[in-house]
């Protein structure tokens, strides 16, 4: 893409910025209430609107006591954390959750600092960085930033992950074999949070000749609190159907380079869930606003795009192959059994490829252990 395709609008305040970005937000025709067809198939119209602009707002998803439950694991981990990003006790001295663990849970950033822009980091995807305000007085050195592997900590956030409409979508928009992504949840603590540079997320097939707008699949960003302009993530409508764009060109050179003309809020309400292309160029501003922010943010993939990937991780080559992605699904059914034991109610999705595998994977202590202990190392990433 040309860089003189979107324009940079380095003269106005940002308060005017963040105005006039949420009242277009709200202009989109792309939110409302998830509705399926009579034969159980997404509404046309809400699919048409995510294919042309890259995301759609699904309001209300989250009942207050799902949301309650979410809430309350949050914070019950957030008391767990480590006090500092290589501590191994928390703030009441305890073993803090994550320890021993391959990969940590936790993942600390200066408060409204921008860790990723202009660095390497996730493969370089982030290479202008954002501005970054003056810290207020008193402001700690280091702030939770994000948590991983989120399945294996909060058992309210596994039952999420098998909702069974947002998995219908998952199916809709990949198809019936799909398969996941990664999970995580971004906190953006008032007055504290980081900044996430601009950037489109996938590194694997822009180049690719069968490459179009659902080769990287998309994420589910449930809200656990209001998402406003300036604590949310902002995107750029329908960049993700625009192949890979050179953001150093387009706004290295500009002095407010946060500031991408016709980029949008996503305006949220806690318990709005919203469906994004994981292709859009997208970003988000360090939180100085008095609201904090917290996203349970996972994804999924067209099978198609991940079967055979090759990817060198810890020095090491991995391939995508039936055997990994087969594992790795095994999560996606056991967040449906989970989900199903306490909303006994609720319709069951049936995840195709495991389909007649249920009885193995039941949610219990013992699957717990055996499945989730340390399941993102088998991450599917594209």
């Amino acid at each position: 893409m040309n860089s003189g395709d979107i324009e940079i609008d380095a003269g106005e305040n940002l308060q005017t910025y963040f105005v006039e970005g949420e009242r277009a937000a709200r202009e989109l025709p792309n939110r409302g209430a998830i509705r399926f067809e009579a034969d159980g198939t997404l509404d046309a119209s809400i699919l048409e609107a995510y294919r042309r602009f890259g995301f759609y707002v699904f309001q209300g998803v989250l009942c207050n006591d799902e949301l309650q439950n979410l809430r309350d694991d949050l914070a019950e981990l957030l008391q767990r954390a480590p006090c500092t990003p290589d501590g191994e006790l928390d703030v009441s001295g305890r073993p803090a959750v994550g320890v021993g663990l391959t990969r940590r849970t936790f993942h600390f950033a200066a408060p409204l600092s921008d860790p990723y822009g202009g660095t390497g980091r996730n493969e370089g995807r982030h290479p202008v960085q954002m501005t970054q305000p003056k810290l207020p007085s008193g402001a700690p050195k280091q702030v939770i930033h994000t948590i991983g592997g989120p399945l294996q900590v909060m058992d309210a956030y596994l039952r999420l992950y098998g909702h069974p409409q947002l998995l219908t979508i998952a199916e809709q928009v990949n198809g019936e074999d799909f398969t996941p992504f990664t999970e995580t949840v971004v906190i953006k603590q008032a007055g504290l949070g980081p900044s996430v540079a601009w950037h489109q997320d996938g590194t694997t097939h822009w180049h690719n000749t069968s490459w179009d707008q659902d080769t990287h699949g998309f994420n589910f960003m449930a809200q656990l609190y209001r998402s406003t302009a300036a604590n949310g993530v902002w995107a750029v409508p329908g960049s993700h159907a625009l192949g890979q764009m050179d953001i150093a060109a387009m706004i290295s050179s500009r002095h407010e380079p946060e500031r991408l003309a016709g980029a949008v809020p996503m305006v949220c309400e806690a318990g709005d869930v919203v469906l994004a292309n994981r292709q859009l160029l997208h970003g988000s501003f360090a939180n100085s606003s008095p609201d904090q922010r917290a996203t349970c943010i996972f994804g999924f993939l067209p099978r198609g795009s991940v079967l055979g990937v090759r990817r060198l991780i810890g020095g090491a080559e991995i391939v995508y192959d039936d055997a990994r992605i087969a594992e790795r699904a095994r999560v996606i059914a056991l967040a449906i059994d989970a989900r199903q034991q306490t909303l006994t109610n609720e319709p069951r999705f049936i995840y195709k490829p495991l389909a007649g595998r249920e009885g193995e994977l039941r949610w219990s202590a013992a699957s717990r252990a055996r499945i989730l202990d340390d399941y993102n190392v088998h991450d599917l990433v594209i």
